[in-house]
């Protein structure tokens, strides 16, 4: 389709301004190629957002964290700029709040922020103007000045602690402010002492903190805030402070214990100045990022790659601290696990890429998690757990198993997944009573419903539930269950339940069975017949069985002209603050619709899906006037793991399965060195963007799928293009 091409053509464009402009790769070290301020800027510009922009609040951006941290840290070390934003940090805000010292992206955490000061301020106006001529940003370090006090703050961290450097202008008193009462969320519980002649301890809801001062401390006194509900903040005054040395603070964190915090504290910072510190931190990810070096790329792509890289392996975030211990679901306290234990996934943003990524590069952080998310199921309601939506936890189950993650039970996991996908109760799916007697959800008749009410999502839950389904089948076969094998089978068929061959679209039913009517495919929601998403970003959506959806269209024709549709009809302009980033009516700001534009493969257009991704590619990740926002909202590294893979040319198509949907590559060549050692190889071809032929070691590849096998057997992956 001629507009089509033109439509792509004309959003590569600015990726060829963005991308081409850059010099041949210098020798420098990979982590000098990441900007962890990539993803911290908000879309404003109606071109950037899709629709023009009417109400007050902003939409979503990236939702990321600008500071220090390590790969899957309990720490990170971040400026706060604005209380409730997604990481605590918008680029275009002009003062910092303080120093938190955990963050996600997801309107959570940011816990025990902290603020360098000078002279008397109060609990309502302690904030300090800044510049982003005077900030820089690293892998494990980050730095900004203080307009407001003269202070120079630098930041570094470990797993557990972050070490805070302040240095003032010569005689200026140095003092610290503790916001121990604020933080992302409502703080209940607070706590802090001085606890020695250079240490104050406390606690900030569920987390414990064990700080060292290099200067004496001198006396702690509590700011009672007017303005924010009597919150108070924590003023920290020390001896000697008039001197030319800076002011340090090392911070151990735990959800323990004060004790546990300390000995996080004393076993990994203690006794180290900042740049061992910092240098350590700069270790830990060049030999993280070094599993993957590409090579034919501008320096400008390469930062773009390594960025994302970086930010996809951020998450999960570590929660047992240096002695193994943690905090379980039930609020005890486990001594005796014999692994690490992670945090909850994001699942449904996440089991598309970030977690296979994870379990490629990672199979020992991997098994971890899953060791943890089967304790949090066996010590709830006996049910695997979800995050936010969907039950996608299985999918990251079988999907690691497959790909060499066998360092768990799972047997275990499965009793979990099993329950999930056939039992209604708390803490399972939801409305699976409905599910499980009709093979769908309904939804409410509210036609007119407007996109911020959320109600069932019957749609979205259905399709989710039917692909969760075909997981845990696999699970089942690979644990020789084969009558529930069959079964979970036969289920994962129910998103055939709510096609319309009428319009070609998944649609809501309501609970006589009838369609909901008038159907509008182009009216997004939060949640009523769709999640965070509308008709057209929920096209196409069963990964474990396309040729059933194939079939559910008259013609491979109709599906193309439906496609061309997709990616060329304007959005119509609704104003939906987590749909954002449209190329026509696809969305690739949000995950529901991530799949869809390798449809094309299926029906013999491989070289329109190239074109929609290197659309994407080249400028859904640089958006906005600074060239630092993502289309949407990050999800924990769920966008930048998509960046990732369809850089290197190998997409999770189907998570839960092992094996990779082939694209045309960014680089000409990438080597990858997965968790258990071995390395492959993926070489590129030609210019074109037309596959011709994929060849894996000596044989040619049927289809378009590569397996994880070939691959972790160290083979080259080899595509041809014209």
């Amino acid at each position: 389709m001629k507009n089509l091409k033109n439509l792509l053509l004309l959003a590569a464009t600015s990726a060829v301004v963005m991308t081409s402009c850059g010099s041949k790769p210098s020798e420098k070290s990979l982590t000098d190629y990441v900007n962890p301020l990539l993803g911290t800027t908000t879309l404003w510009e109606t071109e950037d957002l899709g629709y023009e922009r009417h109400r007050p609040t902003r939409t979503w951006g990236a939702e990321v964290f600008p500071g220090a941290a390590l790969p899957n840290a309990m720490v990170q070390l971040t400026p706060v700029t604005m209380w409730r934003a997604g990481g605590g940090y918008q680029y275009e805000d002009t003062t910092i709040l303080g120093f938190a010292h955990t963050a996600m992206g997801h309107w959570n955490l940011i816990d025990l922020p902290m603020i360098p000061i000078t002279g008397k301020v109060n609990a309502d106006n302690y904030a300090s103007h800044y510049s982003h001529e005077n900030e820089s940003a690293h892998p494990g370090y980050y730095q900004v000045y203080l307009d407001r006090y003269g202070v120079n703050a630098e930041l570094t961290s470990t797993l557990h602690a972050g070490y805070h450097k302040y240095t003032f202008k010569e005689n200026d008193p140095k003092r610290l402010l503790v916001n121990v009462a604020h933080n992302q969320n409502n703080v209940r519980h607070w706590k802090m002492d001085q606890v020695g002649d250079n240490a104050f301890a406390g606690r900030q809801n569920g987390l414990y903190y064990y700080a060292v001062t290099n200067l004496p401390i001198d006396s702690i006194q509590i700011l009672k805030s007017f303005a924010e509900h009597g919150v108070p903040v924590a003023i920290v005054d020390f001896k000697d402070n008039k001197g030319k040395e800076p002011l340090e603070v090392k911070v151990g964190i735990s959800y323990v214990s004060i004790d546990n915090a300390k000995l996080n504290l004393e076993t990994e910072m203690l006794a180290k100045n900042f740049e061992q510190v910092r240098q350590e931190a700069d270790d830990t990810w060049l030999a993280l990022l070094s599993k993957i070096q590409v090579t034919g790329s501008t320096d400008s792509e390469r930062n773009l790659f390594y960025s994302t890289l970086y930010r996809a392996l951020l998450q999960p975030r570590l929660e047992s601290d240096v002695n193994g211990q943690y905090r379980d679901n039930r609020g005890e306290v486990v001594t005796d696990a014999d692994f690490r234990y992670y945090s909850n996934p994001a699942f449904w943003d996440v089991a598309r890429a970030q977690l296979p990524l994870l379990a490629m590069l990672q199979p020992d952080v991997a098994a971890d998690v899953l060791k943890s998310t089967i304790d949090r199921g066996e010590k709830g309601n006996g049910f695997i757990p979800s995050y936010f939506h969907g039950d996608f936890a299985p999918t990251f189950v079988i999907g690691a198993y497959k790909r060499g993650v066998t360092d768990f039970d799972l047997q275990r996991a499965y009793n979990l997944a099993l329950k999930s996908a056939t039992e209604a109760g708390h803490g399972g799916r939801a409305y699976m009573d409905e599910y499980i007697e009709k093979g769908y959800i309904s939804d409410v008749n509210k036609p007119d419903c407007p996109f911020w009410e959320e109600h069932r999502g019957g749609v979205t839950k259905t399709l989710e539930f039917a692909y969760a389904d075909y997981a845990v089948a696999q699970i089942a076969k690979e644990l020789g269950d084969t009558v529930n094998y069959k079964q979970l089978m036969e289920h994962s068929k129910n998103y055939k339940n709510l096609f319309n061959p009428d319009n070609g679209f998944f649609q809501g039913r309501i609970e006589d069975g009838s369609w909901l009517t008038p159907y509008d495919p182009d009216m997004g929601y939060f949640q009523h017949q769709y999640r965070e998403a509308n008709g057209w970003n929920s096209l196409f959506f069963a990964p474990h069985d396309i040729q059933g959806v194939i079939d559910l269209y008259p013609s491979a024709e109709v599906i193309e002209a439906k496609l061309d549709t997709l990616f060329t009809r304007p959005y119509n302009g609704y104003e939906i603050c987590n749909m954002t980033g449209f190329i026509g009516n696809y969305c690739h700001g949000n995950q529901p619709g991530h799949n869809i534009p390798y449809t094309y493969y299926f029906v013999g257009k491989q070289e329109k899906a190239q074109a929609v991704l290197d659309s994407i590619m080249g400028h859904y990740y640089t958006m906005g006037k600074e060239k630092l926002a993502y289309a949407g909202m990050d999800d924990a590294g769920g966008l930048s793991a998509w960046y990732v893979l369809n850089a290197l040319g190998i997409y999770t198509y189907s998570p839960a399965d092992a094996e990779y949907i082939v694209s045309v590559p960014l680089f000409d060549k990438a080597t990858v060195e997965l968790g258990n050692g071995s390395k492959f190889t993926i070489e590129k071809k030609g210019d074109g963007k037309k596959i011709s032929k994929i060849t894996i070691g000596d044989d040619t590849l049927e289809g378009w799928f590569v397996s994880h096998d070939r691959l972790a057997n160290g083979e080259t992956l080899t595509i041809y293009t014209e």
